[in-house]
């Protein structure tokens, strides 16, 4: 995000909107979200606003749920 809000400033090319979502789904939605609040940017837009922490709770459901699954997952 600030990234983004500082290529904004200057007039520079942007990074697309989809690749600030893909970047916060693939595990990013905590930094994404915390950077749009600190720099102050994407947050006039709703889906921004509220698919950041959409995309958050998101998350969290689905470790939840792989970790209260029957079946037992290693990574090692």
């Amino acid at each position: 995000m600030g990234i983004d809000k500082r290529k904004a400033r200057k007039g520079a090319f942007r990074i697309p909107e989809a690749t600030l979502f893909a970047f916060a789904f693939i595990g990013g939605s905590i930094g994404s979200t915390l950077g749009m609040f600190i720099f102050k940017h994407k947050t006039r837009h709703w889906y921004f606003k509220f698919g950041m922490p959409l995309i958050i709770l998101l998350q969290v459901a689905f470790v939840l749920a792989l970790f209260f699954s029957p079946i037992k997952f290693s990574f090692i």
